[in-house]
């Protein structure tokens, strides 16, 4: 039913009048009465016996004969469910796609079916060595698990999309179906025309939130009626009722746009794992960067590396340095005091402007994002919401958040009146660069004004993460900005998700062989630059991995965090059976990280709320989520002020 009460999380039996009994099919919508309620839900089983022994309610109303809810999907709703703490009913509003009635009664049109292409060893995987094996193995009927570490190559920027589309042929020559989950519509539209130009038009069912009802609900029905048998979409298409599904393909695995922002917080990429493991199909994760969970599972040997040979790998790539960006440098050197950039990066946007189009990528949108004081560096704040204080490119005060004009700044630890701006945004930093670079054509890519494409010609192209546009043959030269800033986000995948997102830049720039050139401005012995540099991001994500098991973080360890009030906190930690005199876990003890239950917290937080942590090594990981959810039964029947629950949140701050 459709109820997000732990307690009723169950199976209901309802009596099946005869009147609907040719409807009532397992995985129709139906409508009950529920304690003097009506109420939707699904159809999971049709049996002669029920568990009940009373007398049963009848249905009330079969809603839809369509059958939108197969029996896979129930399975791997019910796992995800149990894995994250969740119900069936709030993972199942994530994977079924809204009713729409009028595009359910309209008269099917044919869908075609995708094109043969006996040539699934053609493409980008083929230059992988080891890529053959997997091809092979899905094209026999089999289950590999493999992650392609794309190159960050501008002769191979569409091939990631290529790439899956080969994987995919070989999933067809199977006779089996194919998901392929992308993070954004960007990546989507990219890959849709790929499978298109191979397998033909109109053979791909796309499923995301931003075609209408109308459409989505179509192609939903396309995919669970067994006609269309390429299923692509964002986060939730990995839920997709694709009978007989072969393959399942994520691409860009470490983007934080496959979290799901509702409860309970799956994410797509594990979903895929836990899908291919029930449905014995093949998993082929992809990206240019690689997060510390992939890591994980190549090094227990759960799925296997396709990569290039790395004498290859540094022929195709652009050539890549690291340009200090210290105050005493910045001093001395004339030209960087305009846009606080050292000599070497303005050598990098010069000679690259003589040869092509120049990327800049920046951290912030804006002006000036953010402002601290000059004299102690302290952030500067809104003394009414305690919003960041930002600078208009008018020179206006005003607060990031509840946008209150700030008339005069006085420095709440040193009593300082000056303001400077520590963090650029696209805005200024485009400005700046105008002024730097006269006559030069300077483009600005970032927040509501994202660029597609920018022409081939001399041009700067200042664009925030995520939004550079691509250009025809490849940028001259591209320069990195802020890595200090997005090293020190207050976030333990900091300088995973930098890595990504710089590698993403380098991909769009032209190879070495032709003058390919990245800057990035930072302290060149981070870690995190030194992977960069030698496009490296494999051993970096080797030691992130260590250092998280060392200290005792996911993936290594299982962690659930609790936010509420602290009352309903404490309740719910009693209900699970989690306090220091209880059996926490076969050979547990409170506050032992090593070989028990580590407990950390509580936190306080906004609105008088708290937030508890708990963790455990992943051996007790599934035994600690199982009580969790218990207590959360027992809190919900006793009707408990309500506690976030999120396990193995993909951000911990």
């Amino acid at each position: 039913m459709d109820t997000p009460l732990a307690h009723l999380d169950r199976w209901f039996d309802y009596a099946i009048p005869e009147k609907f009994e040719a409807d009532a099919q397992p995985g129709v919508r139906v409508r009950v009465r529920f304690a003097g309620r009506l109420t939707d839900g699904y159809i999971i089983e049709v049996t002669d016996r029920a568990e009940h022994q009373g007398d049963l309610l009848p249905l009330e109303r079969v809603l839809s004969p369509e059958v939108v809810l197969t029996p896979d999907q129930v399975a791997l709703i019910r796992t995800v469910a149990d894995h994250w703490a969740g119900t069936f009913a709030d993972v199942v509003r994530l994977a079924v796609a809204p009713r729409h009635a009028t595009t359910e009664k309209a008269t099917r049109s044919p869908w075609p079916d995708p094109v043969p292409d006996p040539g699934h060893t053609d493409g980008p995987l083929s230059a992988v060595p080891t890529a053959e094996g997997f091809l092979a193995a899905i094209a026999r009927g089999g289950s590999p698990r493999a992650f392609w570490q794309v190159p960050p190559v501008h002769a191979l920027v569409g091939d990631w999309a290529q790439g899956l589309a080969q994987a995919t042929a070989a999933c067809l020559a199977s006779g089996r179906r194919a998901v392929l989950v992308v993070p954004d519509v960007r990546d989507m539209t990219h890959l849709h025309e790929a499978l298109q130009e191979r397998f033909g038009k109109g053979t791909v069912a796309v499923l995301h939130s931003d075609l209408g009802p109308s459409a989505r609900y179509r192609n939903y029905l396309a995919v669970s009626r067994g006609t269309a048998r390429i299923v692509i979409g964002t986060r939730a298409a990995v839920f997709a009722p694709m009978p007989d599904c072969g393959l399942v393909a994520v691409w860009d695995e470490g983007n934080d746009l496959l979290d799901e922002p509702r409860a309970p917080y799956p994410n797509a990429r594990d979903v895929g794992a836990l899908r291919v493991a029930q449905q014995g199909a093949a998993l082929l994760l992809a990206g240019h960067g690689r997060s510390a969970e992939v890591q994980r599972w190549l090094r227990t040997g759960w799925m296997g590396l396709l990569a290039l040979p790395r004498d290859v790998l540094r022929r195709s790539t652009p050539a890549v340095r690291v340009a200090g960006a210290s105050d005493a440098q910045v001093e001395r050197d004339p030209l960087a005091r305009q846009v606080r950039l050292p000599a070497e990066a303005f050598r990098t946007l010069r000679d690259g402007l003589a040869q092509g189009p120049v990327l800049v990528q920046v951290a912030r949108k804006g002006y000036a994002p953010a402002l601290s004081c000059d004299r102690c560096g302290e952030r500067a704040r809104c003394q009414h919401c305690h919003g960041p204080v930002q600078a208009g490119r008018d020179g206006t005060l005003a607060c990031g958040w509840c946008g209150r004009p700030v008339a005069s700044f006085r420095c709440a630890v040193c009593s300082g009146t000056r303001l400077r701006a520590p963090v650029v945004g696209s805005v200024r930093t485009a400005e700046e660069l105008g002024r730097a670079f006269p006559g030069v054509r300077v483009l600005d890519s970032s927040g509501d004004h994202v660029i597609t494409e920018v022409p081939d010609q001399p041009c700067i192209v200042v664009a925030t993460q995520g939004a550079e546009p691509a250009a025809p043959t490849g940028y001259a030269a591209a320069l990195i900005l802020d890595t200090t800033l997005t090293l020190t986000r207050p976030d333990l995948r900091a300088g995973e998700e930098a890595i990504r997102r710089w590698l993403q830049a380098v991909a769009l720039v032209r190879p070495g062989a032709d003058g390919g050139t990245v800057c990035a401005v930072g302290p060149s012995p981070d870690r995190a630059l030194q992977a960069l540099v030698r496009i490296d991001p494999g051993s970096f994500a080797d030691r992130e991995l260590d250092d998280r098991t060392e200290a005792g973080f996911p993936p290594s360890w299982r962690f659930v965090q609790l936010e509420g009030s602290a009352e309903a906190v404490d309740t719910l930690v009693a209900a699970s059976r989690l306090l220091p005199e209880d059996d926490l876990l076969p050979g547990a003890e409170v506050d032992r990280p090593v070989d028990g239950m580590d407990v950390l917290g509580p936190v306080p937080l906004a609105d008088d709320k708290v937030r508890l942590t708990l963790r455990v090594p992943q051996a007790h990981g599934a035994e600690l989520v199982r009580r969790i959810r218990a207590g959360e039964s027992i809190g919900s029947a006793r009707k408990s002020p309500p506690v976030r629950v999120a396990v193995d949140p993909q951000r911990l701050e």
